[in-house]
């Protein structure tokens, strides 16, 4: 069995890990759109994010004050654990004092805050089973500014692709700079509207640069990536050639007479870190190798 407190210990350093230092897939592809900006003041913004990023790895400090509510997804592999819930919840008041995180969580009505980002459904935990000899947990610390520029329609069949095109194109004017671009798209695509907001957000958690293997989803992954970034709003509103870092698409069968679109949109500051706890103890830390 997998015990309980070496659950809430990885949780902690996962934390950690990811809102100090940005996986490498990230932090490339923003080393690559300051190389490829000609225009100085997005690349003037593009340089002031990779000093910060480089600011926060050294101090071990967050890299956005805004270090989000926790999102975990868990594959339950054919391990045992105790208490597997309790303890990613303690795992997350712990690393709210121990790295620290900002104490984001509060009552939707009173807005009374936890003060250690717990609450009712918070820290909020995905668990899928899986035949994997591992527990596998990631965490997405996602924060308010990229979140609240997120969306859901109910198309009709009838608008079919040039209704999801057109709904994604006035998703990104109506964000325009507030999500701290250059962002990530998440879209979730068919199921029912609650699928569609839940793969919309599962699709933020695929590396940049990894295309969906459906190759039709695959080639309108790649030709929104290339329409949306030539709107032009750029780097923290403020113009230039990368207002995406990525695109991804996720999608489910769909009821016949429905066509749900969901887009979930990440800020430059895609936190995210994964571990793998094995049954003899042992950690690993994908995203983040060397980084526990």
């Amino acid at each position: 069995m997998i015990p309980d407190s070496l659950i809430e210990d990885v949780v902690v350093q996962m934390l950690r890990n990811a809102v100090t230092k940005l996986p490498h897939d990230v932090e490339d592809a923003l080393v690559r759109a300051h190389a490829t900006e000609t225009d100085e003041v997005p690349r003037t913004q593009l340089k002031t994010i990779l000093d910060n990023i480089a600011m926060a790895e050294d101090a071990v400090t967050p890299i956005c004050q805004d270090t989000g509510v926790q999102i975990f997804f868990v594959k339950q592999g054919a391990v045992e654990t105790g208490d597997l819930v309790e303890a990613i919840g303690r795992g997350v008041a712990r690393a709210t004092g121990e790295v620290p995180l900002r104490p984001n969580t509060v009552h939707p009505i009173t807005r009374a805050n936890h003060k250690d980002n717990r609450g009712v459904r918070m820290p909020y935990i995905n668990i899928e089973p899986t035949a994997e000899p591992y527990l596998e947990m990631t965490v997405m610390p996602k924060g308010a500014g990229s979140e609240n520029m997120s969306q859901m329609a109910m198309l009709t069949p009838s608008q079919g692709i040039k209704g999801i095109k057109q709904f994604a194109l006035d998703t990104l004017v109506r964000a325009g700079g507030k999500p701290c671009p250059p962002i990530i798209i998440g879209m979730g695509i068919g199921g029912s509207a609650d699928i569609s907001i839940h793969i919309a957000k599962e699709a933020l958690l695929r590396p940049l640069g990894e295309h969906h293997p459906d190759p039709d989803i695959a080639a309108l992954e790649k030709e929104l990536y290339e329409a949306l970034n030539e709107i032009g709003i750029g780097p923290m509103g403020l113009g230039g050639r990368t207002t995406l870092l990525g695109l991804a698409i996720e999608y489910a069968h769909c009821h016949t007479a429905s066509l749900p679109v969901a887009i979930n949109i990440q800020c430059w500051a895609a936190r995210r870190c994964t571990a793998r706890i094995h049954p003899d103890g042992r950690v690993e830390y994908p995203t983040h190798p060397g980084g526990a």
